[in-house]
């Protein structure tokens, strides 16, 4: 039988097969992809192969075979450096949730997630959450930061997932897709499914005032189908993230906005750090290219694992 995983526990997934029919399946023995040292080699998102396990009370699965993979989303695991961890596969699209404060989201860790996003050829969508929450100050930070985006290419939308804002506009960018959500824990993405889905009724949980850090409802990436011809896969909250397996070379293609000027750089491998004549340096000296742009580039060449390792929180 084939189904697609809705659920992972770490030792158990929910399969759903065509016929709307769920198992809860497992894996036999040892069970790796070739070339992922991952922490997970089955994901949410992945179509799998399985048999049914007549021997045990309960009608359970085997999983023998996983399907191709159109694409992932993919981080270091945190605690095991060497080891990946495979968020969910086969999206359409992420929604990155983004808020100002409470907690905030640094664009080091926007920039990490987006720079994954296109190498793996997946579309993100950037929500600032909470704007019924902001003051005129902070409205402009939002305004500001959802400006150097679009430049480069990605929507951004204004949303409140408690009083509704915008929330049409969300739904509207999900029908027909499966679409993944993700963000540090308390910007609220349970809030908002809920706010797109109230049936759904998933857990919210204060910030914790402590760390103004948001505290885990979500303890692993659960797919659900909506009413409205979409899925959304809900993600746990993620306090850093790593890239994984780029060649320094390769990171530059991977900001829309420096690839766009590679071709007039002097030297075709330009890293855009100290070559003479780069396009890329020449035009964030125009201010053409947003720093804190540049600052993410440099910070994953560098390999500078402490902004997705060290407390997130507590760095500028």
């Amino acid at each position: 039988m084939t189904g697609l995983v809705y659920k992972s526990t770490g030792s158990w997934y929910t399969v759903k097969t065509q016929n709307g029919d769920t198992y809860e399946c497992r894996i036999k023995g040892k069970f790796r992809l070739k070339g992922i040292k991952s922490t997970n080699p089955i994901a949410v998102g992945d179509y799998v192969d399985f048999d049914l396990d007549t021997k045990s009370d309960q009608e359970t699965g085997v999983i023998k075979n996983i399907h191709d993979r159109e694409n992932y989303i993919v981080r270091k695991s945190v605690n095991l450096s060497k080891q990946t961890h495979i968020i969910a596969s086969n999206i359409d699209q992420v929604f990155l949730l983004v808020t100002i404060n409470n907690p905030p989201t640094f664009t080091s860790f926007i920039d990490r997630f987006l720079v994954t996003a296109e190498a793996y050829d997946i579309k993100t969508i950037l929500l600032f959450n909470k704007i019924d929450t902001y003051n005129e100050d902070t409205i402009l930070d939002v305004k500001y930061l959802a400006h150097i985006y679009k430049q480069i290419g990605y929507e951004s939308v204004e949303i409140s997932a408690k009083t509704g804002e915008n929330i049409d506009k969300v739904k509207a960018l999900m029908q027909g897709k499966v679409s993944m959500f993700t963000g540090h824990s308390g910007v609220g993405k349970s809030t908002l499914v809920n706010a797109i889905e109230p049936s759904l009724d998933l857990k919210t949980k204060a910030i914790s005032s402590q760390h103004m850090q948001g505290q885990h409802t979500t303890t692993f990436a659960e797919m659900f189908d909506l009413s409205f011809d979409a899925k959304i896969i809900d993600t746990p909250g993620i306090k850093g993230f790593g890239v994984v397996d780029m060649e320094k070379e390769e990171i530059g293609d991977y900001f829309p906005e420096f690839f766009a000027l590679k071709q007039d750089c002097k030297f075709n491998n330009c890293l855009h750090i100290e070559e003479p004549k780069c396009a890329v340096k020449d035009a964030l000296e125009r201010d053409e290219i947003a720093a804190s742009r540049y600052t993410s580039y440099l910070q994953i060449i560098e390999g500078d694992e402490q902004h997705y390792r060290t407390d997130i929180w507590n760095q500028e």
